[in-house]
């Protein structure tokens, strides 16, 4: 089994993944980039699985610890007659699914702040978790305004 890198993980490996659909002219050390989404689509899931409260639940948990992320909260909610939807909240930021049992699709969303997290890895994760037969990945970097990714977080007056 390959170790799973912590939030503190020295070199996160952003620059050498495979994956072929990263979408961006950036560079990670860009200043003005805050963090890496990731939209995954899966086809011909495992229907039970994706259909699975406490499954989503359990394999939410997994893939933020995959990614390195610090699950802040969980939660879910499973549709009747079929299908189920989950928020994880990360220290990081976000990973989502929305489950349609019928269809065997699920529509994943992965967004993490800073340098340190691999959001790819969760989405791997899921997909193997899922048994997705196929999928679609898109990735890309959140560019932010005014280099906020280097700047040091202040309390506001409001």
């Amino acid at each position: 089994m390959e170790p799973i890198p912590t939030c503190m993980h020295p070199n996160p490996g952003w620059m050498n993944l495979e994956n072929k659909d990263v979408k961006s002219v950036h560079s990670f050390d860009d200043a003005s980039i805050v963090g890496k989404h990731c939209i995954l689509e899966l086809y011909d899931c495992d229907a039970g699985k994706i259909n699975d409260e406490a499954f989503i639940r359990t394999s939410l948990t997994s893939a933020a610890k995959t990614a390195g992320a610090k699950l802040l909260n969980l939660i879910t909610h499973r549709f009747n007659p079929q299908g189920v939807t989950g928020l994880a909240l990360l220290a990081e930021s976000h990973i989502s699914i929305h489950t349609w049992p019928e269809h065997g699709y699920a529509a994943i969303d992965v967004f993490t702040c800073g340098k340190k997290t691999l959001p790819q890895r969760a989405c791997e994760f899921l997909s193997d978790e899922l048994e997705a037969k196929s999928s679609s990945l898109k990735s890309f970097y959140r560019e932010s305004p005014e280099n906020i990714g280097d700047s040091n977080r202040k309390p506001v007056d409001i």
